[in-house]
């Protein structure tokens, strides 16, 4: 008899589940990953598990396996997630056309600062502009991709642009005068 067919509801399997699982994938996260973070990957797999639980192996071991292969997923998924915004930072220092400078130093600055502003920039801007600019999407297509309207999306691409020309006019000259958080940041358009 395994111990899905020993609780008397799906609450009370999953909750079997849980417990036999919990410290264990807490640590098997805290190794790879950053341990701040471990406790938010952890519950975001219970999350998963909890949406998924009809397709549970029926025996404790082979669920418990389960549920490791979803957090690593889940960790996978979030690391080549960073991997992309940092490449897409990168392709934004590339990709932009950059007057003639009189130095290579102020290429290089211009540069950084470019990339200093695209790090400043909330995730939603980020998008924006990279679906506009990279993907080369017209306003319909990319409204498509992240499911709003046209007039929206459009609407976003100009907040987007006047955010990112802000924070290129006021970049401080730096890094270690960067504010933590970007004017805007927290706002979502």
């Amino acid at each position: 008899m395994n111990y899905l067919s020993r609780a008397p509801d799906r609450a009370e399997a999953f909750r079997a589940l849980y417990e036999s699982a919990y410290s264990d994938l807490l640590k098997f996260v805290q190794r790879r990953s950053e341990p701040g973070i471990a406790e938010d990957v952890v519950a975001e797999a219970f999350l998963t598990v909890w949406r998924r639980f009809s397709e549970a192996p029926p025996h404790e071991d082979d669920a418990r396996a389960w549920v490791f292969g979803i957090t690593r997923n889940l960790m996978l998924n979030a690391r080549r997630g960073e991997q992309r915004r940092l490449a897409l930072g990168v392709r934004l220092a590339d990709a932009t056309d950059i007057p003639h400078y009189p130095s290579h130093a102020d290429l290089v600055t211009s540069r950084v600062d470019l990339g200093r502003a695209w790090a400043l920039l909330s995730e939603v801007h980020q998008e924006t502009l990279g679906l506009a600019i990279f993907e080369n999407l017209s306003a319909p297509q990319a409204a498509t991709v992240v499911g709003i309207s046209p007039v929206a999306f459009r609407l976003r691409l100009v907040r987007a642009r006047r955010s990112l020309r802000l924070l290129l006019d006021h970049i401080p000259p730096n890094k270690s005068a960067v504010p933590t958080a970007a004017p805007g940041k927290a706002s979502t358009p």
